[in-house]
């Protein structure tokens, strides 16, 4: 049987993560509150982020940064984008 959330991003029950993404209290709140939908979506775009901005993940306040970010998107704020990104285009 699937597990299901209360997604804070999408404010729906959703199918939950299978486990806490990391350890502690957040990764507790993550897992009682976040859909596999939005931790997916979150994790690509951390992805991006660190990507295009060329983060430095030794950097602390590279983490502090990404962290406030996935803070932004699991709430539904407007969050941080990684400028003049441009997927690239599906060539069928």
């Amino acid at each position: 049987m699937t597990r299901t959330v209360f997604c804070r991003k999408y404010q729906q029950e959703l199918e939950g993560l299978a486990r806490p993404p990391y350890p502690g209290p957040k990764g507790m709140d993550i897992y009682e509150h976040i859909s596999q939908q939005a931790w997916t979506e979150w994790t690509a775009h951390q992805t991006l982020l660190i990507n295009e901005k060329h983060l430095n993940m030794m950097d602390p306040s590279t983490r502090e940064f990404l962290q406030k970010e996935m803070d932004k998107f699991m709430r539904g704020d407007d969050y941080a984008q990684a400028e003049g990104y441009v997927p690239p285009s599906d060539a069928s």
